[in-house]
């Protein structure tokens, strides 16, 4: 749901969007379409995917239906030859281009040693050299637009350790990103092109998120971000540039204070899940722990127990090992994935899918359904190794146990 009202400031202006095809990407094109601009949708996906909804073909005929003009182009933005080719025809079509949007992007939360070279270098190459890529071809015609503008959806430049150390090279990618924000916006001032960023508070309910922690009870709508690109890419780019804003900020900006409709789960609206890269109170600090009673992870354990059932295993099919530190510090495991499934002290006797590390305090607060899976990783209170998105099926599964426990 859209708050933001549309002012008409884009109406004819040709926006380049990379990824645009679904997520937010899609939702910027469509919200610029409703003040009838003309859009590029410049993205991979021109064959229907088993698993993920939207084409380049199915988003053009979004953007026609609420007023704008579309051109769907097949473009791999690690293709040089793609991207131009799809510059040629915007030109050819709608005589230029006023503003590109660097939303492509791809995601591997995995540590250094996790990190196969192929990932890394489908992040870098697409994150990273994608959007040094774009910007530089496009460059030429924004320098003859009256109103050009560059928005990269990357974080702002934050150099807490502790960013780097989950994920150093999505972290990497994502800055490199962000790095282009910061050059170009001085390097092109002189041309009157405004190159800023945009990133999310919290997270949105994309692909990405849904493949990630398998829910978006905790997120927020695209619309969202949407209303807070809408809003930069309205700003006169002379003065608007080298900005790193968050969406929040910006929409409250324009006297949109009640932020409820963008909640996917307005009921769930106090416990959002923060998004990468943005310190909040509290985060990646070493909390003093109150005492707590002895055997409390034992008892957690008991009732797990009682709760694994052939269809728990069937449907979750991960082992997990859990390395707890503090006062009730030792190893723990939850196997299901073999025979009738298994828990208890010690190692599992099945190589684990996934590894999560944390304080005993934390564990407790977890299977007690009142610190989830995600939030603790978010916030720096779980540690991950393995299978990512194995370890957040325990999010559905905390559900089942939080009445018990």
């Amino acid at each position: 749901m859209s708050l933001v009202a549309n002012t008409g400031k884009l109406a004819g202006r040709t926006l380049f969007i990379t990824g645009a095809s679904r997520g937010i990407g899609k939702a910027i094109a469509l919200k610029a379409a409703k003040d009838g601009a003309n859009v590029v949708v410049a993205a991979k996906t021109a064959e229907p995917h088993p698993k993920l909804p939207g084409t380049i073909y199915t988003a053009a005929e979004e953007i026609e239906a609420l007023g704008g003009k579309a051109l769907p182009c097949i473009v791999d933005v690690r293709d040089e030859k793609q991207i131009q080719k799809a510059i040629d025809e915007a030109v050819k079509k709608f005589n230029g281009i006023d503003i590109l949007v660097n939303n492509a992007s791809a995601i591997s939360l995995t540590g250094t040693a996790e990190t196969d070279m192929k990932r890394y270098d489908l992040m870098h190459n697409i994150n990273t050299r994608g959007t040094f890529l774009a910007s530089k071809l496009c460059l030429p015609l924004l320098k003859e637009s009256n109103h050009a503008h560059i928005l990269n959806l990357s974080p702002p430049l934050n150099m807490n350790p502790y960013w780097f150390s989950l994920h150093v090279a999505y972290t990497m990618a994502k800055y490199g990103m962000s790095m282009c924000v910061l050059g170009m916006s001085e390097e092109f001032r002189q041309f009157n092109i405004g190159v800023n960023a945009l990133w999310p508070k919290t997270a949105i309910a994309t692909a990405a998120i849904e493949m990630l922690t398998g829910d978006t009870s905790s997120s927020r709508k695209p619309e969202i971000v949407s209303d807070a690109a809408y809003v930069m890419l309205s700003k006169d780019p002379k003065s608007y540039t080298g900005k790193f804003e968050i969406d929040e900020d910006v929409v409250k900006s324009v006297g949109i204070n009640d932020l409820t409709p963008y909640a996917c789960d307005p009921s769930n609206l106090n416990n959002l899940l923060p998004d990468f890269f943005l310190d909040i109170p509290g985060q990646q600090t070493q909390e003093v722990k109150k005492s707590e009673p002895s055997g409390q992870i034992p008892e957690l354990f008991s009732v797990i127990n009682k709760t694994i059932t052939p269809e728990l295993v069937k449907k979750t099919q991960a082992v997990f090992q859990f390395n707890v530190k503090g006062k009730e510090e030792g190893i723990w495991h939850l196997d299901l994935k073999n025979g009738d499934g298994a828990c208890g002290q010690g190692e599992p006797k099945h190589a684990p899918d996934a590894t999560l590390t944390m304080d005993s305090s934390n564990f407790a607060d977890m299977f007690a359904g009142k610190l989830k899976p995600t939030t603790a990783f978010m916030m720096g209170k779980l540690k991950i190794k393995g299978d990512m998105q194995k370890a957040m099926k325990l999010e559905k599964m905390m559900k089942s146990l939080k009445a018990k426990v």
